[in-house]
This record gives structure tokens, sequence and C-alpha cells, in this order.
């Protein structure tokens, strides 16, 4: 699944190619992939068209579009989760359909200046071969979506409190990769990040939160923030190409992953092999040497 630096990739992207375009026609191919738009596909189509991108934001691993406001009521939004395959895809109009197309967006650049409408109208596609993700309108939702209101700040932006992040971690008896993947404690890690950032800090994931210090939280957070930041320098991390930004091409962080998906090469730092381990049905990857388990979870 995309993780913070993925859909950040897409939303800079998106804020490039569609902020001040106007949605001329919506076309829903699929109705799976607005099923949270209570309303229906119909009602979907009828309260986009006409309206006005103005920005591309991002929380965690949701990202949405800020529409001008209709009158005197708060901007409206179009809300986007990628799922475990989805893909915002700006193309030129006429461009053959993706096989997996599920709605597309025709986008007006007229507004944008000659420059732009020189370029012709264009297209916002959502493409998602799974269909775990989806779109939805958010009412009043163009500053922060009610929807994930209820997620934390996620480590990238302004607005992430440290102190309440350290304390939430230390007074827990859960494991540290599992709080890190409580999107209500910190948004947009997921199992790639998180076994990249425990490595670095030398932590095994299941290390209880209460028996970390607050030096070791705080060295972990800035782990977080430096593997994702690096890897937004490399388009993200993409293992196929389910992943791609809105031009289609595929990020290289895969290339630099220290732990994740290495299971038996050897650790950067010590040799040993990296191990694979269960967690929570999915795997986590280790180097047992400079992550030691904690004592309760040794056989």
């Amino acid at each position: 699944m995309p993780e913070l630096p993925e859909v950040e990739v897409v939303r800079a992207g998106l804020e490039r190619h569609v902020v001040g375009a106007t949605i001329a026609a919506v076309e829903v191919l699929h109705p799976r992939p607005v099923r949270r738009h209570l309303a229906g596909p119909t009602d979907f189509v009828s309260v986009l068209t006409g309206r006005t991108i103005v920005g591309a934001r991002r929380r965690g691993k949701y990202l949405w579009l800020p529409l001008a406001p209709l009158g005197a009521a708060p901007g409206d939004a179009l809300m986007a989760h990628l799922g475990m395959s989805g893909q915002m895809l700006v193309q030129p109009a006429g461009v053959p359909d993706e096989r997996h197309l599920r709605v597309r967006f025709t986008l007006e650049l007229a507004g944008r200046g000659a420059s732009e409408a020189s370029l012709g109208t264009k297209e916002l596609r959502f493409v998602d071969q799974r269909m775990f993700g989806g779109l939805s309108l958010s009412p009043g939702g163009a500053d922060v979506p009610a929807e994930i209101a209820h997620i934390a700040p996620d480590p990238l932006e302004p607005v992430f409190d440290e102190a309440a992040f350290v304390a939430r971690i230390r007074r827990s008896h859960s494991g540290i990769k599992r709080l890190l993947l409580t999107q209500t404690v910190i948004s947009g890690v997921g199992n790639i990040y998180a076994d990249e950032a425990l490595w670095r800090a030398r932590l095994h994931g299941e290390r209880p939160g209460s028996r970390l210090t607050r030096g070791q939280v705080l060295e972990l957070l800035g782990h977080v923030r430096t593997v994702m930041t690096d890897a937004l320098g490399q388009g993200g991390t993409s293992f196929d190409a389910l992943y791609v930004n809105v031009n289609g091409e595929s990020g290289y962080f895969d290339r630099s992953l220290a732990a994740y998906g290495r299971e038996d090469e050897p650790c950067g730092r010590c040799g040993t092999p990296i191990r694979r381990v269960a967690f929570m049905n999915r795997s986590s990857y280790v180097c047992p040497v400079c992550q030691p388990a904690p004592r309760r979870t040794r056989a």
C-alpha cells in the first residue's frame, strides 16, 4: 500500500498539473471506487461537474483536492485514498484508456493562461486494479475533511506535536512498530518505512513503547522523517507497476532499502543476514544483531 512518501509524490504532481482547472465532466466507469459517496455515482458526477480545483493537500495516506466554495458555504473537497493499487494519472485527452480506469475527470485548463490552454484539455484519471481505494466528496472539507479529522498529523506536517507523540509512545505497553502503524498516533507510516526507521534506530519492533526513553523515541522520530524525506527525493518506493506518480513513472527508493524485503541479505552495518518475521498478517524485516528482540519475545 502506498505510504506517506508515495502519496506526497502524487499530491505534488496534482498540485503542478490540476490546481486551477475546472472539472468540465465526470465519468464513473465502475461504481465501487465511489462507494463512499453515499448518494451514489450519479450524484457524484452532478456535484463535481463545474467545480474548480484550488489546491492539493494530504494527511498521512489520504489526499484531497479543495474545491472553490459555492457562495458563502465553506469549500468542499474531492477526497481520495489510493488503497493497494490506486493511481491518479494526468493524461492528455485522447490517450487510450488504461485497462483499470475507473473514474475520468475532464479538466478545462483555459483559465490558467494561454500557454496552458494551448496544450488542450487534460484528464485526471483514477485507475485502480484491485479497487480497495476510492473517491468521495467531502462537504466543507477543503481545510481538513471531517472523514479523516480523527487521524493524527503526519511527521512532516508543521502541526505535528512531538511532545504529545513521545508521551503517547512512552505510556503504551504495545510494541513500537505497532504504535508506528497506528494512524491515530502518527499517520502516514506503513510497513516499509516503519521497518526502515527501526533499523536505523537499532530498535526491534516488539520493543514496548513504555521501555523506550524520551531520547530513543525522538531519535526514532528523526529516522522516520529522514527515511521518508529520502524516499521523497527518489519518487517513493515501487515494487511493481501498481504505484506510479501522476505521469505514470515509478519511484526507485526500493534500491536504497536497508531492511525491508532484504531477507537473508547481509545487514549493511554488521553483515548478519536480515531476518523476516511474522507481524500482524504481514512481515517485519530485522537484523537480529543490530535490533535485538526484547527478552519477553526470545525463545
